[in-house]
């Protein structure tokens, strides 16, 4: 009994290994078949889709945020990023007006210069613009022509002028100058002389003009108010003359009112600034 039974045992281990193996072909044999079928017997497509499922399974690989990221999030700014224009240059702030120089004061920086200053033709000399210290030309010759010439006619309507006073030299100018600086003080001596250097006197084209037997009214505001005064005033610019410092322009001029000095200019500029009305820093731009 116990023989038998052992040889049961002995037959169904031996069994056991040969029904796993049947089993394991069957199921090996039977899950192609079926996959074949649920792709329609089609073995390409079936080979294809076990493919796919394969790669579905597969872990998928990380991209790295700095090698995708910015891309989108630089495409993303362009779309969202409102484009900023250029702003307008700033504009320049006016500049103040550059304050032109006072003819009535003297700049205590200023030098003597080599050669004197010529605007349109003219020579200049007043506060602002100084002569050339050895600037010594002596009395010009055109002035004294045209003031003779003037001369000539006022006799004719009665009147005698003489120029007492026309050329000065650096030197004879700075002794007038001190001379009223020691008098009057040196503000004061600046209304009505020039400092050596500055006066027109240097030129050789200015001429203190007065009436003969009537000299005291030489350099003289009341000589103005004289018939030949009056004369000179009215017909000065005939003959290239200008009243050189007129009333109401002191300002202007730098210097008080001188009824007597009068300054060659030539004819056409001289009529031009009667017509107008202007002195020489006015007709110069000065």
């Amino acid at each position: 009994m116990k023989s038998s039974k052992l040889r049961f045992n002995q037959n169904k281990k031996k069994k056991w290994p040969i029904v796993v193996t049947v089993i394991i072909g069957s199921i090996l044999i039977i899950v192609p078949v079926i996959w074949i079928g649920l792709h329609n017997w089609n073995l390409d497509k079936s080979i294809a889709a076990l493919n796919l499922e394969q790669q579905a399974d597969e872990p998928s690989q990380k991209i790295p945020e700095s090698q995708d990221k910015p891309d989108n999030e630089s495409e993303e700014k362009k779309k969202t990023e409102t484009p900023v224009e250029p702003s307008e240059e700033p504009k320049e702030s006016p500049k103040p007006p550059v304050e032109k120089p006072s003819n009535n004061r003297y700049d205590p920086n200023q030098k003597y210069p080599e050669v004197p200053t010529v605007k349109n033709g003219l020579i200049v000399a007043n506060k602002q613009f100084p002569l050339p210290v050895d600037y010594n030309n002596g009395e010009d010759p055109l002035a004294r022509t045209a003031f003779n010439k003037m001369a000539a006619a006022a006799k004719l309507d009665g009147f005698d002028l003489v120029a007492f006073s026309t050329f000065r030299s650096f030197e004879r100018q700075e002794t007038l100058y001190n001379q009223y600086v020691e008098k009057d003080g040196q503000q004061a001596a600046d209304q009505y002389s020039a400092r050596p250097g500055y006066s027109e006197h240097q030129t050789g084209l200015s001429f203190d003009i007065g009436e003969k037997n009537f000299e005291q009214h030489w350099a003289e505001a009341s000589f103005g108010e004289t018939p030949a005064g009056e004369w000179i005033a009215q017909n000065a610019h005939l003959y290239g003359f200008i009243l050189r410092y007129p009333l109401g322009k002191e300002d202007v001029t730098g210097y008080m009112h001188e009824s007597w000095h009068f300054r060659y200019v030539g004819v056409e500029p001289a009529t031009d600034m009667f017509t107008h009305k202007q002195t020489l820093e006015e007709y110069l731009d000065l």
